[in-house]
């Protein structure tokens, strides 16, 4: 189930690389450093240059478009590949780490006869090689989704429907809602068991009722109907069932609640006990539900967002069944679309990477099948991903920049001189509580009971999804565990949980261009030092700041420190409401509330990982004096920052993002921040009247 309050650092492409198991790091090391014969030595080429700074544009620039003269010159010259939407540091990483990945799970596939029964190696390669016997995937067609096709077809009334969609739940195939485990907002050291609103194939409520997304609609339908029609619906009778479809969903979306609204940690949980559940959704019984999944519930569970539920009940009761067949019938094909014939691949592809997101071509087989591996069995690859690519030496290092970053945001949070002593004692209290997490678990996941079998990769995929719902289910009723991960190690990106106060950094973003593990402080402070800081500035943002050390939804604060607080971040909202980053549509807004978070996470981790590089430099006089091709440590410190955001995005993507992400374009991000920061505009010398210096009356100052 997807987790709406873990605060990715982006909506980034999870990679993942592998190799063998764990316990390899020493012999991998002992190989790279073992000297070639001198005879046969080749000249040792020029170590790469930390930052380039040929990328630059004329200095003057910095304080006009900071963004620009960081990162232009690259855009210019890295174009968007045909099968992405966007390209940027994040993306490159990620592409560099995907072609890893592919050598070693195509390696793993090639041996898997040979490799230990059982093992996740095996398992691995059987998976991805079962999704590249294109041959075998086309002569099947959609046979291994025809039982469900008919189980659709002989469902005759609501109570049909009702038990239908309770045993794909415990298939782990989920329709119409969501479910799964999370920890309790009121008690956090406990896991209980979520709903959450599911079921529509737009992105948002708003492409179901805002007229001028009719065009959006009218693919979607055609889209519907294509996907039945490959499954032997005849054209007419697709089309009905396609408009059906929509007018479906369109009833779910108008119950639903939009991303803004799915912020606020009271859309996230509403506590019911099973017998209030059932009031709710009088034609669905809940205790029906749970016996079927095997979840014992104690006191209750989240029906989190109840009015959802209520039309889902309705629909269940009052809506044809033929309607509920139609709907099935597509999502069944739909969620199953990735792992059928190269038909369904296309299809699906026509309308969410073409008409959606703009992208010109799909990606190649084997990224789409690797994406399917990482879906299954992600943290299995992450095991052999560290194995191979993460050093205790990179670990230790980190493990450095996070304590130093937190120290700082820590000294800051103590000399703010907008807060009270009360609330700053309780700031305090939780920052003692976070836990930092680096690279990977303590403890791996025991992949035994999953079984992957050679040639069936729609099979495999479903198994190992009943596997991992199963996984996520024995959470609930048990103590929560705050080592584990909620990112697999081999995700760029980063994260924080609010309902554990965990910190969370997978391995695969520790890399450059925002780690170096020989690099100067200037350049790691301001790439993964501001990613450290951004993801523990998440405890004090607009959604962190309601929850406590222990992970409880619960006010810290005094009525007047939070009236500050808001009167501060709304400033914030104004700031990014105001940007407008699509060329040739001004009418095309941040929306500076769905993005506050991540601003908020922006700021504080970029201020604290600032005064963190003061601190450092403040024990190597000698270094802080440096210049580094021309640049002060300072300067190097945001060209960091600048770049690790640097890009390009497609327009429809664009587009899409602006209603969906709760993070700003990144060529925004770029400049939010250091446009409030009084160190950016003296690093550069920039004058008052400077765009890259916001009015004193208009910066934003929180953490």
């Amino acid at each position: 189930m997807t987790k709406p309050y873990l605060k990715p650092l982006a909506l980034a492409v999870s990679l993942a690389l592998s190799l063998t198991a764990c316990g390899k790091h020493e012999q991998a090391e002992q190989t790279a450093q073992a000297p070639a014969p001198a005879s046969t030595a080749p000249a040792a080429a020029p170590a790469p240059k930390v930052f380039d700074v040929a990328e630059l544009g004329d200095n003057a620039e910095a304080c006009q478009d900071f963004n620009g003269f960081v990162n232009a010159k690259w855009v210019a010259a890295n174009p968007i590949p045909n099968d992405r939407t966007r390209w940027g540091a994040f993306d490159k990483l990620a592409e560099d780490s995907l072609n890893t990945q592919h050598e070693i799970v195509d390696a793993a596939a090639k041996d898997a006869a040979n490799a230990k029964a059982g093992s996740i190696e095996q398992k691995i390669g059987y998976l991805y090689a079962s999704g590249m016997d294109d041959d075998a995937i086309e002569k099947a067609g959609y046979e291994p989704i025809k039982p469900k096709l008919d189980a659709i077809a002989a469902l005759k009334n609501s109570k049909d429907v009702a038990n239908y969609l309770v045993q794909n739940f415990a298939d782990g195939d989920m329709q119409v809602f969501e479910f799964g485990s999370g920890a309790d907002f009121k008690n956090a050291k406990m896991q209980i068991a979520y709903t959450q609103q599911a079921g529509q194939g737009l992105p948002t409520k708003d492409y179901y009722l805002n007229d001028k997304y009719k065009d959006i609609r009218d693919a979607y339908v055609a889209h519907v109907a294509q996907a039945l029609q490959l499954t032997g619906v005849s054209e007419a009778d697709a089309k009905k069932q396609a408009a059906q479809v929509l007018a479906f969903e369109t009833e779910l979306a108008k119950a639903s609640l939009a991303p803004v609204e799915m912020r606020t940690p009271e859309n996230q949980y509403h506590f019911v006990t099973v017998k209030e559940a059932d009031k709710i959704t009088p034609h669905f019984s809940w205790e029906d539900f749970f016996k079927a999944q095997g979840v014992t519930v104690d006191k209750g569970f989240s029906l989190s967002q109840p009015k959802f539920m209520a039309e889902f009940d309705k629909l269940l009761a009052s809506a044809p069944i033929d309607q509920w067949q139609a709907y099935l019938r597509f999502h069944t094909i739909s969620d199953a679309s990735p792992y059928l014939s190269k038909a369904f691949q296309d299809n699906k592809f026509d309308f969410y990477g073409k008409t959606l997101a703009g992208q010109p071509e799909q990606k190649p087989r084997w990224k789409r099948v690797l994406g399917g591996v990482n879906s299954s069995m992600g943290e299995a690859l992450g095991q052999l991903y560290v194995a191979k690519m993460f050093t205790p030496e990179a670990k230790e290092r980190a493990q450095v920049l996070v304590d130093n970053v937190r120290n700082a945001l820590k000294a800051r949070i103590e000399n703010l001189d907008w807060m009270s002593d009360e609330t700053k004692q309780k700031a305090i209290a939780k920052w003692n509580t976070f836990l930092p997490k680096i690279g990977y678990p303590d403890k791996w996941r025991d992949w035994s009971g999953l079984d992957i079998k050679q040639g069936d990769y729609y099979g495999n995929v479903m198994s190992a999804a009943k596997f991992n719902y199963q996984y996520d289910l024995s959470k609930i009723g048990k103590p929560t565990d705050r080592l584990e991960w909620g990112m697999t190690p081999q995700t760029v990106n980063a994260y924080y949980n609010p309902t554990d106060n965990t910190i969370n950094f997978p391995a695969a973003i520790l890399q450059p261009p925002f780690f170096y593990a020989n690099g100067d402080d200037a350049i790691n402070y301001g790439g993964i030092g501001a990613v450290i800081g951004h993801e523990a500035s998440h405890g004090f943002d607009d959604e962190g700041s309601q929850f406590d050390g222990e992970g409880n939804n619960a006010n810290w604060w005094t009525k007047a420190d939070r009236e500050k607080f808001d009167e501060r971040s709304g400033k914030l909202v104004a700031q990014f409401d105001d940007y407008t980053p699509i060329k040739d549509k001004p009418d095309a807004h941040v929306n500076g509330k769905l993005t506050l978070g991540e601003n908020i996470g922006d700021l504080g981790g970029l201020n604290s990982a600032y005064d963190a590089l003061q601190m450092a430099l403040k024990k190597n006089p000698q270094e802080a004096g440096e210049k580094i091709d021309g640049y002060t440590q300072d300067q190097r410190f945001f060209l960091n920052w600048a770049r690790v955001w640097r890009g390009n995005i497609r327009e429809k993507e664009a587009l899409l993002r602006l209603n969906t992400d709760p993070h700003a374009p990144a060529s925004l991000r770029a400049i939010g921040a250091p446009s409030n920061m009084e160190a950016f505009a003296t690093a550069f010398q920039c004058k008052p009247t400077d765009p890259m210096v916001r009015p004193s009356d208009k910066q934003v100052k929180i953490w």
